[in-house]
């Protein structure tokens, strides 16, 4: 008998093993979409309402579940209870409402009227096809948020599901496989597969999943782009951020600094869309800093059962020491530690969270996606400044500026290249499941998340239907030179100056002479 192979999950704040899930092969992964097809092919006929019936299981399913569930993502990723209820679980319940309620009315049928007079006895339909088989490869470190989203828009828009949880949370994996049992969808329309991250998306694209949504890092996500080539497979990447936070000297130094250390240092750090890089205006540099300092002296790091933790674990011992390294490299470099978070020293997956300063843009803490609990802080002199600094990074995911002047807020957002810009807060518009979620630059390609999320699972179609009661249409082969003279002329008059509109409306009129 064949021996198969399993995930081990541990929880990294204390090293318990919570569970062993049992690993697929290829070949389970290319039935696995075959399986789906199928199924999806009937589900594509079911309308929206009752599409929503079954989702409306899977939240209220949820909800029941939800600390329970909180719990057990606190242990699998190693965030605080309150944060893995308040940013995973409810994120995942709004979502629900959401796309239940509005997705009848984003994709449905309508008609495009003609542009021009050749169009006047057409009826033209726009229709939104289901793709297919969607393939979802989801991250560790918001592993229910994230991929719910996604799950969410794929089944509501007539698809099925090929998913594969991140291998260091497998736990949740599992919380996500109840709540979908729980809607009683039509079996196979959904399948999860653990297979190991290397091998993952090569693996669903060759077994011909119509499209593929990625949330991951920048290599995987450009290698996984140049295998869908290969088959012309779309993809959608959401390949993370280094985002920029900008504090003008009118801010509310309160508030932006309890901004900073919730979307910078919450999650351990580990946020795609979590605040990086802080530009502070000169005039309040001083006094952010000393706020700043204080209140991160105050945050203790550990152990996310412990009551008085405010920041968990790291999800994992690798990239626990990708950020040591970082920061010690930029302390050689001459980056100086302003403030440090207490830490629970028997916790092995432990960082503080720590503010630099004399930072610049040339080390790799600024100019790289830290994915830690790490803070680097610059002042600048002009706004125009803060906006080149904000904008030097090849990500460009989310951003935020901070002032109570909101006309200038508004002014600088419009100049900044990301995604998102969050106008005094950051890191809250992906619980916002109406608003589109993605990035310029390398931060990835394409959006998720409302009405530009539920069209990236679809295909436009439109059918163009022809009244018009001729037996040959006048303008197909062969075609007549009065015909086109006249054509010519009336293309002249549409967008020609006026001498050759007038010279344009001669050859339609005397079309059968040729002038």
């Amino acid at each position: 008998m064949e021996t198969r192979i399993h995930t081990e999950a541990y929880n990294p704040a204390t090293g318990e093993l919570l569970g062993e899930i049992p690993q697929n092969s290829i070949e389970d992964i290319r039935e696995a979409v075959l399986r789906i097809r199928l199924a999806q092919a009937k589900w594509a006929e079911i309308p929206f309402s009752q599409r929503g019936k079954y989702l409306r299981k899977m939240q209220r399913h949820l909800v029941e579940h939800g600390e329970e569930y909180a719990r057990i993502i606190s242990a699998d990723n190693g965030k605080t209870l309150a944060d893995a209820y308040m940013t995973e679980v409810s994120s995942a319940v709004l979502a629900f409402d959401y796309y239940i309620k509005h997705t009848a009315r984003v994709l449905r049928s309508r008609r495009v009227k003609g542009a021009h007079i050749f169009s006047l006895f057409t009826r033209n339909k726009l229709q939104y096809a289901p793709m297919g088989v969607i393939g979802i490869i989801s991250p560790w470190n918001y592993p229910l948020a994230i991929p719910m989203h996604e799950i969410l828009m794929a089944l509501m828009s007539g698809n099925g599901l090929l998913y594969k949880a991140a291998s260091e949370t497998q736990m949740v994996g599992q919380i996500i496989q109840k709540i979908v049992d729980a809607g009683e969808l039509p079996q196979d329309l959904f399948i999860q597969v653990n297979v190991p991250g290397r091998v993952a998306g090569d693996a669903f694209l060759e077994a011909g999943i119509d499209k593929l949504f990625f949330t991951g890092s920048v290599p995987i996500g450009k290698k996984l782009m140049q295998k869908a080539a290969e088959t012309l497979t779309p993809v959608s990447l959401e390949l993370g951020g280094n985002d920029a936070m900008i504090v003008c000297a009118e801010a509310n130094l309160k508030k932006a600094v309890n901004g900073a250390i919730w979307a910078g240092l919450s999650n351990s750090g580990q946020s795609c869309a979590g605040i990086e890089r802080v530009y502070v205006h000169r005039e309040v540099y001083k006094p952010f800093i000393k706020l700043l300092k204080k209140k991160v002296e105050k945050l203790r790091v550990g152990n996310p059962d412990q009551k008085d933790t405010h920041i968990g674990a790291m999800t994992t011992s690798r990239q626990q020491e990708a950020v040591r390294g970082m920061l010690e490299e930029a302390i050689k470099q001459g980056a100086v530690v302003s403030a440090m978070s207490q830490i629970d020293e028997n916790v092995d997956q432990a960082l503080p969270a720590t503010v630099l300063t004399d930072v610049n843009q040339q080390m790799r803490v600024m100019r790289e996606e830290t994915f830690g609990p790490v803070l680097g802080v610059m002042s600048f002199k002009t706004i125009e400044e803060a906006i080149q600094l904000a904008n030097d990074s090849n990500l460009g995911l989310t951003a935020s500026v901070w002032t109570k002047n909101h006309r200038l807020g508004r002014r600088i957002a419009a100049q900044l290249e990301a995604g998102v810009i969050t106008i005094n807060n950051h890191l809250i518009s992906h619980g916002i499941p109406n608003l589109p979620w993605g990035g310029f630059k390398e931060s990835g390609v394409g959006r998720t998340h409302g009405e530009l999320g539920l069209f990236e699972m679809t295909e436009p179609r439109v059918i163009v239907n022809d009244y018009l009661p001729l037996n040959k249409q006048f303008y197909g082969t062969p075609v007549a030179g009065f015909v086109y003279r006249r054509w010519v002329g009336f293309i002249m008059m549409v967008g020609g100056t006026w001498a050759i509109k007038l010279k344009g409306l001669l050859k339609l009129i005397f079309g059968f002479k040729k002038i």
